[in-house]
Parts: C-alpha cells; structure tokens; sequence
C-alpha cells in the first residue's frame, strides 16, 4: 500500500488560513480564535510543526519590511512642517512687543482727562444723594399715614379697605424708600398687621355666629309656619279635586299645579337676617390664601352649636321649639352653602344634618320607650312630619327620619290595637243581643251610615217605616263605630308620609284581620257558650252574619283608600273566622234546639211489646212538631240557615228513633213496637212535607228501610247482594243485627210455640248477617 503524502504547507496556504480567522483581516473588530483548534491540530496530525512556524516567520519578516518602508517615504515632509512652524512662532513674538510699547504710550497722555472726569461725577453724585434724601422722606411720610389709616379702618370694620391698603404698601414701586431700613421695617410689621385684620374680622363673623344661633328658632318657626299654611291650602285643594287626592306636599303635582308664593323667611317683615359679616370673612380670608383655616374653625363652631341644641334626656313638651330651632339652623346653612361658592361643601352640611338626626331619633325612641298613650306618638309624627316636609323643601335628605316615623307608627298601631282590643272585648261581652231600635229618621240615617252593609239591604232600611227593629244589635252598630275610628286614627298618622305605603297597608291588614278575628269573632264565639236563650243565639247569628258582610264592604273601602302605587286590593282573611264563628253558632242553635227536643223524648210513653199496632203516631210528637215549625219559623235568620236548623232537628229525630231501637235503654221489643215506629217516622216525614221541607224526609231512610225490612221479613233477601245493593243500601249490617237480636230475646221469652219459633228464626238471621258482615260499618 502507498503511504499517503503528506501536505505541504507554502506562503499561500499560511496566508489563506489567517485570513480565514480573521487575524490579517483589517475589517474584523476581534480575534476568532476558535477556528485555530482545527488548523494547529491538522499541523500536529500532519507532524509539520517546524515547516508551518518557519513558513510563519517568513510572513511575519515581510510585513515587518513593508511596515518599515511606508514610515521612510513620509519622513521628508514631517521635518518640512516643523520648520514652518518655528518661522510662525518668530513673528508672533515681536509683534507683541510692539503692541505693549503703544498701550504704555497712550495710557500716559490719558491720565490727566480721567482725573478731571472722576472730580466730575463726584459732584453729579452729591446732588443727586440730597434729592433722594428729600423724595425719601417724603414717601416716608404718606406711608406712615397708610399705616395710621390702616389702623382706622380696622376700627369701624372696613376690613378689606384695611387689607387693600397692606397690599398698597407691599406693591409700592421700587424707589429710594424701599432700600431703607425703615422700609424693610415696615416690611417686617406687615404680617402683624394682616394678623390684626383677620383677627378682627374672625371676631366680627364669631359674634354674627352667636347672633344667628338666637335667631335659628325664629327662622325655624316662620318656615314651618309658612309650610303648615302650604299644607292646608294643598290639602283643601286636593279635597275638592279628586284627582289631586294621591298627591302631598312636596310631589310633582304640587309643585306644578300650586300657585306658590315663595317666601324668604331669612328676608322678611317679621326677621332680616344679614350674612354680610360672614361674606367679609371669607373675602378676607380668601385674600389671605387662609380660607381653609377659616372653613375648618366655621364647622368647628357649627357643629358645636348643633350639639347644643338637642338636650338629654328630651323633654317631649319642648320637641316644638327644639324642631324649630334645628330647622332654622339648617335654612341658614342651606342659604350659606348656595351663597358662598365653594366655602361650604355639601359634605360638611350633610355631615351635620347625619349627626344630628341620628341624635334625633335616639332621643325621641328613648323619650317614647315608656309611653303607652298612642295620642303621644300622633302628637311627636304631627310635630316631625311638618319638620321632615319643611327640609325637604330645602333638598336635605329626610329617609332617616321617615324610618324614624315609620319605626314610631308601628309602636303606634301596636298600642292602638291594644287600645280598640280592650274596646272591642267590652262591647261584645256587655252587648245585649236584642235587635237595635230606631225611633228617628236621623237616628236611622246616623246607624247607616256608620255600619257596612249590603246596598239591597241599606236601601231597604233607609226606606222602612219607624219605630225600626234594625237586623243586629248594639253590639254590631258599636263595633262598626270603633272599626271606623281605628282606621281614621291608623290613617290619621301616616297622613303626609310618603315612603312605605305597602307595609302600612298590610300593617293595617293585619291588625283589622286581629281585632275582628281575636276580638270580636272569638269574644262572640265565648258568649255563645253561655247564651242559652234561642232568640239571644239566633241574634248572634244574625250579628255575624252582617259581620261577614261588613268585612267585605270593608275590604272595598279600604282598597279606595290606597293609591294605585301602592298595591292591590286589600283582603281581610277575619272573614273565613265570621263564618266559623256562624257555624259554631248555628250547631249552638241546633243544640239549644235538640235540649228541647230531648224534654219532648222524655214524655214518649212507648210500649215496645205491644199485643196490636196503631194506627196513628205517638201523641208527643204533635206537640214536637208544632214547637219546632214555630220556633224555626220564627227565627230572624236567612233562609239556609232556618233549613240548617230544621235539618239537625230533624236528624236528631231520626237519631233517637233509631236509639230506641238499637240503644241498649231497650233491651227486647216486637215487630209490633217497630211497626208503631214507623208509623211516627211516616208522620214525621208527611208533616215536613206539609211545610215544604220534604227534602229533609231523607234523615229517616234508614230508619224506615230498616223497619220495612223486619216487617216484610225480607232478611233472606238483604243477604242477597244484589237486593241488598239495589234496595237496602242505606240500611248498616251491625244495626240491623242489634234490631234482629232484641226482636229474637222478645221471642224467646214468650211461651206461645208461635213466638218462640218465630224468636228462633230472628236469632237466625241476626246471625247470619253477624257472619255475613262481620264488622262491617261498625
């Protein structure tokens, strides 16, 4: 194999390859010696060290020769410019010698003249010393009458004259004067002087602040004054136009439809109150650049004046003046914050005005802690209602207060209520339950007009002959004419209150739906039990019966009452007690009716094992149905509720006829007992025919059933389903089998075999119907 050749290095490929790291390469700003690795290890691999670094000394040699022949070519002309230079250098010499012997030449012949022109202008200067002299005690004088003047002006109050003048004295032109001792004096006692100022006038506006203080409660009192008047004049205008009913004080409407005439209760007959210490003031303070000062001590004293007016604890009789006074303070405030530009900001207004309602309604809740009268809280909502409309006018916010009223009606209405609670009790337990009399047309007008009544039944009353016997009693008449002043009184304080009209209404929701329900419907409900009279009862249940009318005609009125904003209709749930109540009434009439009856029972002289049957009905149960048709007919009640009264003595009836034959008080009877039964129970039935009552007859279907049944011997066929669905539905197995066991003990304790056989089947058949239906409907 051939050995591969090695390379050989030349000047050439020495040159390339530093060209290729750029150390020949002019234009390279550093040395990249990361590509010389690659060569110094070929030259190693190669083994041509010494070859390389001899073909490198070489390059270095020749450029070292260049090097040397560019520098020889330039020598020549190097020595030429040194040698222009020396020549330059010569010439600048001797012409500054010249210069300096010509300026000692004519320094010497000017010396005399300058000497002449300095004596000159000394004397020029001397003159001109003693004019200023002169003009300086001149300005001198008339600065000191400034000052003097100042003096005078602060006395009789000209403040800003005063001020003007300081600024007269400082803006003085620049002269002789003002390089004087004297002048930078009066400069220095400038400060004490603007100090004299504002403090006089700081004196002025702190006396015009107590001024105001003992006028606030006379500021206040015309305000209100002058919103009681625009008050009434609304409230008799909205009484005659319905449309404007809706509307307050205050409200759009008002505002657009009243003929108003504000009037300045700061700038009038009776009071003129004058801000013009106070504008002084801030002018003064303003110019100061002190402004902020003065707005800071002004709250100060506000606020502490505002402290002073509510006392503690607070007297309710003085509440007038006291909400007269505050009103007043805050009317002068309000004239401040809109005459003053930026002096007041509304935020340091509303922070008093926050303040001192907050103290406000502390006081008047703590005032009202104790207090039972509800006349009290009308009397404190009259005083703040007219308070809270008179700021409103002034744009300050009233929410607070209008919570506070709301937060005072509810103690109010909960007290009311107490009050008309006890009222309502004493009426209905001392009512007489007689029908009311009227002997007069206006007496009859004057009842009507206080009780809520159907319109049918108002018209006909209105047009009854008297005397009258009106439908209800005192206790109804007496009842309306307290409902209708707890309205008047719950309406009474909310008058003039705009805010929360629904929680008011409900508010008297709930009270009405109280007092008729707890009051007057459960009172009622408690004598019932203690009435025993019949005609007594059935006045009651003629009272309740208008009572329920009453709570309709009321919910219509009270709907009236309330705006369109305010909700819907109003719905009184103490209906559905009247009418618990009546039910409750009516059993207590059929009660009252069935002890009656009971008297009657008592007198039946059955025989219930008879030898033969009769052919006409018990002899009690004449007079039993002529005291019943002539009490229930004689009752003043509706219709429904005399058939009500006929239907449960009647099924009383019925009742007892089936006690007596399946009730334990007879022990064994005959089919001659059930037959004489019947013929009672057809009676019965005939006789309510007889007065139209027929539907009634029903009460006696199973009575009737059940005796036919034991009379036509048909037991085998009510065994038979079919029969017995069709036929005896009504009839109940475990009272037929008592009826069948008392006939069979009859049976077997006769001795005739006729009887005993026929005591025997009876005993049968109550035993199959006791196996047929066991338990059934028992």
């Amino acid at each position: 194999m051939t050995p591969q050749r090695r390379p050989q290095y030349t000047q050439e490929n020495i040159d390339q390859q530093l060209q290729q790291i750029h150390l020949l390469d002019p234009s390279s700003s550093s040395e990249n010696l990361e590509q010389l690795g690659p060569i110094i290890k070929q030259i190693h691999a190669n083994r041509q060290q010494e070859a390389y670094l001899r073909n490198l000394q070489a390059l270095i040699a020749t450029k070292d020769g260049e090097i040397e022949q560019i520098c020889t070519d330039n020598y020549q002309e190097f020595i030429s410019s040194a040698s222009t230079l020396f020549t330059v250098k010569s010439y600048t010499t001797n012409l500054r010698d010249k210069i300096t012997t010509l300026d000692a030449s004519v320094s010497q012949v000017g010396r005399s003249l300058v000497d002449k022109k300095r004596t000159l202008l000394q004397s020029k200067k001397t003159a001109a010393n003693l004019d200023e002299a002169i003009d300086t005690l001149q300005a001198c004088l008339k600065v000191l009458d400034v000052v003097n003047r100042i003096g005078e002006l602060i006395k009789e109050g000209k403040y800003w004259s005063a001020l003007r003048s300081l600024e007269d004295i400082q803006s003085l032109p620049s002269n002789s004067l003002s390089q004087t001792p004297f002048y930078q004096y009066l400069l220095s006692s400038l400060p004490s002087l603007r100090i004299q100022i504002q403090n006089a006038v700081t004196a002025s506006m702190k006396q015009w602040l107590l001024e105001i203080r003992n006028v606030s409660g006379l500021v206040g009192k015309l305000a209100l004054e002058a919103m009681d008047y625009r008050t009434r004049k609304w409230r008799s205008r909205r009484e005659k136009d319905p449309m404007l009913r809706l509307s307050r004080v205050g409200s759009a409407v008002e505002m657009v439809t009243q003929e108003r005439s504000d009037t300045n209760v700061l700038d009038s007959e009776k009071l003129k109150v004058d801000f013009t210490p106070l504008y002084q003031c801030i002018h003064i303070y303003t110019t100061l650049d002190s402004i902020d000062d003065l707005r800071r001590s002004y709250q100060a004293d506000r606020k502490a004046q505002s402290d002073l007016i509510l006392p503690d604890p607070l007297p309710l009789a003085s509440l007038v003046s006291l909400t007269q006074e505050i009103c007043g303070f805050f009317i002068i405030e309000s004239h401040v914050l809109e005459t003053t530009g930026n002096f007041r900001s509304e935020r340091e207004v509303e922070e008093l005005w926050e303040a001192l309602v907050a103290r406000l309604s502390s006081a008047v809740n703590a005032s009202l802690a104790n207090e039972t009268d509800p006349d009290s809280f009308l009397r404190v909502k009259e005083c703040l209602i007219g308070f809270v409309t008179t700021l409103e006018s002034y744009s300050y916010a009233t929410q607070s207060l209008h919570s506070l009223i709301l937060t005072l009606f509810e103690k109010y209405a909960g007290l009311l209520e107490g009050q008309f609670s006890r009222r309502f009790d004493g009426i209905i337990l001392q009512d007489d339950h007689l029908p009311m009399q009227v002997t007069t047309s206006s007496e009859r007008d004057s009842v009507l007009a206080v009780v809520w009544l159907d319109p049918s039944e108002q018209d006909a009353l209105s047009k009854s002959g008297l005397p009258l016997s009106l439908p209800w009693s005192q206790g109804f008449f007496l009842c309306c004419q307290d409902i209708r002043n707890f309205i008047q009184k719950f309406y009474h304080f909310v008058d003039g209150v705009s805010q929360h009209h629904g929680n008011i209404d409900e508010l008297l929701n709930k009270s009405l739906d109280k007092l008729l329900a707890n009051h007057i419907s459960d009172s009622i409900s408690k004598c019932l039990s203690s009435t025993s009279t019949l005609s007594q009862v059935v006045q009651i249940v003629s009272n309740l019966e208008h009572f329920e009318v009453a709570c309709s005609e009321l919910e219509r009125s009270l709907t009236s009452l309330r705006s369109t904003q305010r909700g819907g209709a109003i719905r009184l749930s103490s209906s559905s007690s009247f009418a618990n109540t009546v039910t409750r009434a009516l059993n207590r009439v059929t009660g009252l009716i069935t002890s009656k009856l009971d008297d009657f029972f008592d007198l039946a002289e059955y025989d219930w094992t008879p030898q033969s049957r009769e052919d006409t009905p018990s002899m009690y149960l004449y007079e039993l149905i002529n005291w019943l048709t002539t009490v229930v007919d004689s009752l003043v009640i509706k219709e429904i509720y005399k058939d009500e009264a006929y239907r449960g003595a009647v099924g009383y009836i019925a009742e007892c006829l089936m006690n007596f034959m399946i009730g334990p008080d007879v022990p064994a009877m005959n089919e001659n007992a059930v037959s004489n039964v019947l013929v009672d129970t057809e009676f019965l039935e005939g006789e309510l025919t007889r007065i139209g009552r027929g539907h009634l007859n029903s009460v006696f279907a199973e009575l009737r059933s059940m005796a036919s049944l034991i009379l036509n011997d048909a037991v085998q066929d009510y065994l038979v389903p079919q029969v017995r669905q069709t036929m005896y539905s009504v009839i109940r197995p475990k009272r037929l089998q008592t009826l069948l066991e008392k006939l069979t003990r009859h049976g077997s304790s006769r001795r005739d075999a006729q009887s005993r056989e026929r005591g025997e089947r009876r005993r049968k058949e109550a035993d199959a119907v006791g196996r047929v239906f066991p338990g059934e409907n028992r």
